[in-house]
């Protein structure tokens, strides 16, 4: 008897577009899921609760977040600034938001204020951001369930 040993079984390869189509639609499950609304919170704010809170009806069209901690700082972005330093930041914003075409008295500026920080310390922040020529604002508190 004799045994040919030249002759090879032939390689199997998979087809990978299933494989390519299950990781593009796991990609978009995930990016509907994401809720991109909460990476400009800062944890170190803890809102006051309120029954009255009620989540906006339409997303602002170009929001400033300002987050007043509880010694009376205010951090945006990533940055914390006294009072009397964030005028110039005000103005940049202001300046970069007509440049892009907004119209800046639109911009709304949402107030993340610790429950901790005091009143009076909120309503300097306001009256800066309106000296600086902004009008519109929304402050934010925890929804309180009755």
């Amino acid at each position: 008897m004799r045994y040919k040993r030249g002759r090879q079984i032939p390689d199997a390869e998979g087809d990978m577009t299933p494989m390519i189509d299950m990781t593009f639609q796991l990609i978009a499950f995930f990016m509907i899921l994401i809720n991109f609304s909460e990476g400009d919170q800062n944890q170190l704010i803890r809102l006051p609760a309120s029954e009255l809170a009620k989540p906006p009806d339409t997303a602002p069209a170009w929001p400033i977040t300002l987050q007043m901690t509880a010694r009376g700082t205010v951090f945006y972005g990533v940055d914390e600034f006294t009072l009397d330093n964030l005028r110039p930041v005000l103005d940049v914003e202001k300046e970069l938001i007509s440049r892009r075409g907004g119209d800046f008295r639109n911009t709304t500026i949402i107030i993340r204020a610790d429950r901790y920080a005091k009143t009076g310390r909120v309503q300097e922040l306001i009256r800066l951001c309106q000296s600086v020529g902004f009008e519109k604002f929304t402050l934010r508190a925890k929804q309180e369930s009755p």
